[in-house]
Protein backbone atom coordinates (compact mmCIF):
# COMPACT_ATOMS: atom_id res chain seq x y z
CA UNK A 1 0.00 0.00 0.00
CA UNK A 2 1.37 3.50 -0.61
CA UNK A 3 1.90 5.48 1.84
CA UNK A 4 0.41 9.42 1.98
CA UNK A 5 1.45 10.59 5.36
CA UNK A 6 4.56 9.31 7.84
CA UNK A 7 5.04 10.44 10.61
CA UNK A 8 8.14 9.23 12.88
CA UNK A 9 9.47 9.85 16.25
CA UNK A 10 7.50 12.61 16.45
CA UNK A 11 7.53 15.57 19.03
CA UNK A 12 5.51 18.57 20.01
CA UNK A 13 6.62 20.73 22.40
CA UNK A 14 5.67 24.35 23.60
CA UNK A 15 8.24 25.57 26.68
CA UNK A 16 7.95 23.48 28.81
CA UNK A 17 4.68 21.68 27.82
CA UNK A 18 5.26 18.16 25.98
CA UNK A 19 2.38 17.60 23.97
CA UNK A 20 3.63 14.55 21.58
CA UNK A 21 6.79 12.64 22.14
CA UNK A 22 7.34 9.41 19.98
CA UNK A 23 4.49 9.75 18.31
CA UNK A 24 4.45 7.20 14.76
CA UNK A 25 1.33 6.88 12.25
CA UNK A 26 1.08 5.80 9.14
CA UNK A 27 -1.73 7.00 6.43
CA UNK A 28 -2.40 5.00 3.43
CA UNK A 29 -3.42 5.94 0.20
CA UNK A 30 -7.65 6.30 -0.44
CA UNK A 31 -8.15 4.83 3.16
CA UNK A 32 -10.57 7.63 5.47
CA UNK A 33 -8.23 7.84 8.78
CA UNK A 34 -9.36 8.93 11.97
CA UNK A 35 -7.45 10.97 14.54
CA UNK A 36 -9.23 10.15 18.28
CA UNK A 37 -7.74 11.27 22.34
CA UNK A 38 -9.26 13.00 24.46
CA UNK A 39 -9.16 16.73 25.22
CA UNK A 40 -5.39 17.90 25.25
CA UNK A 41 -4.05 15.12 23.85
CA UNK A 42 -3.21 17.13 20.57
CA UNK A 43 -5.15 15.80 17.78
CA UNK A 44 -5.43 19.38 16.14
CA UNK A 45 -2.03 20.51 16.71
CA UNK A 46 -1.12 17.24 15.12
CA UNK A 47 -3.10 18.10 11.85
CA UNK A 48 -1.38 21.44 11.91
CA UNK A 49 1.51 19.84 11.44
CA UNK A 50 0.86 17.67 8.61
CA UNK A 51 -0.42 20.50 6.91
CA UNK A 52 2.62 22.64 7.74
CA UNK A 53 1.06 24.77 9.69
CA UNK A 54 3.23 24.14 12.65
CA UNK A 55 6.66 22.75 12.76
CA UNK A 56 7.44 19.96 15.41
CA UNK A 57 9.86 19.96 17.88
CA UNK A 58 11.31 16.41 16.72
CA UNK A 59 11.22 13.76 14.26
CA UNK A 60 9.78 13.27 10.80
CA UNK A 61 7.02 14.35 9.08
CA UNK A 62 6.49 12.74 5.32
CA UNK A 63 3.09 14.15 3.01
CA UNK A 64 2.92 13.01 -0.41
CA UNK A 65 6.53 11.62 -0.29
CA UNK A 66 8.02 15.13 0.47
CA UNK A 67 10.08 15.13 3.92
CA UNK A 68 8.17 18.44 5.67
CA UNK A 69 12.02 18.97 7.30
CA UNK A 70 13.68 19.43 4.78
CA UNK A 71 11.18 20.85 2.05
CA UNK A 72 11.81 24.31 0.41
CA UNK A 73 9.67 27.37 0.01
CA UNK A 74 8.26 26.96 -3.89
CA UNK A 75 7.93 22.49 -3.14
CA UNK A 76 5.77 23.81 -0.15
CA UNK A 77 3.58 25.90 -1.69
CA UNK A 78 3.18 23.31 -4.69
CA UNK A 79 2.22 20.60 -1.51
CA UNK A 80 -0.39 22.74 -0.14
CA UNK A 81 -2.17 22.91 -3.13
CA UNK A 82 -2.60 19.13 -3.23
CA UNK A 83 -4.43 19.07 -0.78
CA UNK A 84 -7.61 20.43 1.09
CA UNK A 85 -8.75 21.71 4.64
CA UNK A 86 -11.76 21.89 6.01
CA UNK A 87 -11.48 23.34 9.61
CA UNK A 88 -13.97 22.42 12.67
CA UNK A 89 -16.29 25.67 12.13
CA UNK A 90 -15.51 26.20 8.23
CA UNK A 91 -13.58 29.41 8.82
CA UNK A 92 -15.48 30.79 5.73
CA UNK A 93 -14.21 34.60 4.90
CA UNK A 94 -17.21 36.45 6.55
CA UNK A 95 -16.98 39.24 4.19
CA UNK A 96 -17.05 37.34 1.10
CA UNK A 97 -19.79 35.72 -0.51
CA UNK A 98 -19.85 31.77 -0.25
CA UNK A 99 -19.17 31.82 -4.42
CA UNK A 100 -15.84 34.31 -3.44
CA UNK A 101 -14.53 31.84 -0.49
CA UNK A 102 -14.61 28.67 -2.95
CA UNK A 103 -12.79 30.63 -5.36
CA UNK A 104 -9.99 31.94 -3.37
CA UNK A 105 -7.27 29.38 -3.85
CA UNK A 106 -8.18 28.98 -6.83
CA UNK A 107 -7.54 33.12 -7.45
CA UNK A 108 -4.17 32.17 -5.61
CA UNK A 109 -2.52 29.73 -6.85
CA UNK A 110 -3.67 29.78 -10.46
CA UNK A 111 -4.52 32.41 -13.36
CA UNK A 112 -7.62 31.28 -14.66
CA UNK A 113 -10.04 33.45 -16.21
CA UNK A 114 -13.29 34.64 -14.11
CA UNK A 115 -15.59 32.67 -16.31
CA UNK A 116 -14.06 29.40 -15.77
CA UNK A 117 -13.25 30.21 -12.11
CA UNK A 118 -17.40 30.31 -11.78
CA UNK A 119 -17.76 27.36 -13.71
CA UNK A 120 -15.06 25.24 -11.54
CA UNK A 121 -17.04 26.82 -8.12
CA UNK A 122 -20.63 26.06 -9.58
CA UNK A 123 -19.56 22.40 -10.09
CA UNK A 124 -17.90 21.87 -6.66
CA UNK A 125 -20.76 23.38 -4.89
CA UNK A 126 -22.99 20.82 -7.12
CA UNK A 127 -20.72 18.12 -5.74
CA UNK A 128 -21.27 19.22 -2.25
CA UNK A 129 -25.21 19.12 -2.45
CA UNK A 130 -25.40 23.16 -2.79
CA UNK A 131 -27.63 24.91 -5.26
CA UNK A 132 -24.85 27.05 -7.09
CA UNK A 133 -27.02 29.94 -6.10
CA UNK A 134 -26.04 29.88 -2.56
CA UNK A 135 -23.09 31.03 -4.02
CA UNK A 136 -24.21 34.96 -3.63
CA UNK A 137 -25.07 34.34 -0.43
CA UNK A 138 -23.07 35.07 2.42
CA UNK A 139 -22.11 33.08 5.43
CA UNK A 140 -24.07 34.54 7.78
CA UNK A 141 -26.79 33.89 5.77
CA UNK A 142 -26.22 30.12 6.02
CA UNK A 143 -27.32 26.88 8.27
CA UNK A 144 -24.48 25.50 9.92
CA UNK A 145 -24.90 22.12 7.71
CA UNK A 146 -24.61 24.73 4.89
CA UNK A 147 -21.42 26.11 6.08
CA UNK A 148 -20.00 23.08 6.86
CA UNK A 149 -20.70 21.97 2.47
CA UNK A 150 -19.48 25.02 1.38
CA UNK A 151 -16.40 25.15 3.04
CA UNK A 152 -15.94 21.29 1.52
CA UNK A 153 -16.27 22.61 -1.75
CA UNK A 154 -13.49 25.41 -0.95
CA UNK A 155 -11.51 22.09 0.62
CA UNK A 156 -12.19 20.52 -2.88
CA UNK A 157 -11.52 22.98 -5.33
CA UNK A 158 -8.40 22.55 -6.23
CA UNK A 159 -8.42 18.51 -6.80
CA UNK A 160 -6.86 17.51 -3.61
CA UNK A 161 -5.13 14.09 -3.17
CA UNK A 162 -5.34 15.02 0.35
CA UNK A 163 -8.43 16.03 2.57
CA UNK A 164 -8.18 16.98 5.78
CA UNK A 165 -11.30 17.12 8.14
CA UNK A 166 -11.57 18.76 11.74
CA UNK A 167 -14.14 17.46 13.30
CA UNK A 168 -16.59 17.50 10.44
CA UNK A 169 -19.85 16.83 12.26
CA UNK A 170 -19.36 18.50 15.16
CA UNK A 171 -22.66 21.16 15.82
CA UNK A 172 -24.55 19.20 13.76
CA UNK A 173 -27.93 17.85 14.27
CA UNK A 174 -27.99 14.33 14.11
CA UNK A 175 -29.65 13.97 10.45
CA UNK A 176 -27.24 16.47 8.98
CA UNK A 177 -24.03 14.55 10.70
CA UNK A 178 -25.36 11.49 8.94
CA UNK A 179 -25.74 13.02 5.72
CA UNK A 180 -22.46 14.93 6.33
CA UNK A 181 -20.83 11.39 6.81
CA UNK A 182 -22.02 9.87 3.55
CA UNK A 183 -21.10 12.86 1.36
CA UNK A 184 -17.62 12.36 2.30
CA UNK A 185 -17.30 8.43 1.76
CA UNK A 186 -19.50 9.19 -1.60
CA UNK A 187 -16.67 11.70 -2.04
CA UNK A 188 -13.49 9.49 -1.40
CA UNK A 189 -15.49 6.91 -3.87
CA UNK A 190 -15.79 9.24 -6.63
CA UNK A 191 -12.70 11.60 -6.39
CA UNK A 192 -10.18 8.59 -4.83
CA UNK A 193 -9.18 10.55 -1.64
CA UNK A 194 -7.32 9.60 0.94
CA UNK A 195 -8.99 11.91 4.00
CA UNK A 196 -7.61 12.24 7.60
CA UNK A 197 -10.03 13.46 10.29
CA UNK A 198 -10.52 14.38 13.66
CA UNK A 199 -13.62 13.43 15.11
CA UNK A 200 -15.44 11.95 18.63
CA UNK A 201 -18.60 11.33 16.82
CA UNK A 202 -19.57 7.72 17.36
CA UNK A 203 -21.81 7.39 14.41
CA UNK A 204 -18.58 8.61 12.02
CA UNK A 205 -15.92 6.63 13.87
CA UNK A 206 -18.69 3.04 13.08
CA UNK A 207 -20.03 4.06 9.41
CA UNK A 208 -16.79 6.55 7.81
CA UNK A 209 -13.07 5.48 9.58
CA UNK A 210 -11.50 2.84 7.67
CA UNK A 211 -8.32 3.34 10.46
CA UNK A 212 -7.82 5.47 13.03
CA UNK A 213 -4.34 6.24 15.91
CA UNK A 214 -6.06 6.58 19.55
CA UNK A 215 -3.73 9.72 21.05
CA UNK A 216 -3.08 9.91 24.62
CA UNK A 217 -0.37 9.83 27.07
CA UNK A 218 1.68 12.02 24.54
CA UNK A 219 1.60 9.46 21.97
CA UNK A 220 -0.29 7.12 19.55
CA UNK A 221 -1.59 4.15 22.05
CA UNK A 222 -3.65 2.28 19.09
CA UNK A 223 -3.40 2.62 15.78
CA UNK A 224 -5.22 -0.05 13.60
CA UNK A 225 -8.93 -0.74 12.28
CA UNK A 226 -12.27 -0.35 14.86
CA UNK A 227 -12.01 -4.23 15.85
CA UNK A 228 -8.23 -3.54 16.60
CA UNK A 229 -8.93 -0.16 18.36
CA UNK A 230 -11.33 -2.00 20.35
CA UNK A 231 -9.03 -4.82 22.07
CA UNK A 232 -6.82 -2.36 23.37
CA UNK A 233 -7.52 -1.86 26.95
CA UNK A 234 -5.63 1.42 27.49
CA UNK A 235 -8.19 3.49 29.95
CA UNK A 236 -9.05 6.15 27.09
CA UNK A 237 -10.39 3.14 25.00
CA UNK A 238 -12.28 1.80 27.45
CA UNK A 239 -13.84 5.12 28.74
CA UNK A 240 -14.62 6.37 25.10
CA UNK A 241 -16.08 2.91 23.66
CA UNK A 242 -17.67 2.09 27.12
CA UNK A 243 -20.74 4.75 26.64
CA UNK A 244 -24.32 3.42 25.77
CA UNK A 245 -24.17 4.70 22.12
CA UNK A 246 -20.99 3.13 21.24
CA UNK A 247 -21.29 -0.70 23.35
CA UNK A 248 -25.16 -0.61 21.57
CA UNK A 249 -23.19 -0.55 17.94
CA UNK A 250 -20.59 -3.07 19.54
CA UNK A 251 -23.14 -5.18 19.97
CA UNK A 252 -25.20 -4.69 16.63
CA UNK A 253 -21.89 -5.25 15.04
CA UNK A 254 -20.77 -8.09 17.03
CA UNK A 255 -17.41 -6.89 18.04
CA UNK A 256 -15.08 -7.56 20.24
CA UNK A 257 -14.30 -5.34 23.28
CA UNK A 258 -11.08 -5.67 25.40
Amino acid sequence: MKEMIRMRHLQTRFGNKVVHEDVNLTVYEGEIYGILGGSGSGKTTLLREMIMLLRPSGGTVEVLGYDLNRIGSAEAQRLRSRWGVLFQFGALFTSLTVEENVAVWLREYTSLPDDTIRRIVHSKLKMVGLDPDVGRLYPSELSGGMVKRAALARALVMDPKLLFLDEPTSGLDPVSAEAFDSLITQLRSLLGLTIVMITHDIDTIFNVVDRMAVLGDRHVVAEGSLREILKNDHPFIRRFFGGNRAMARIKAMDLEVS
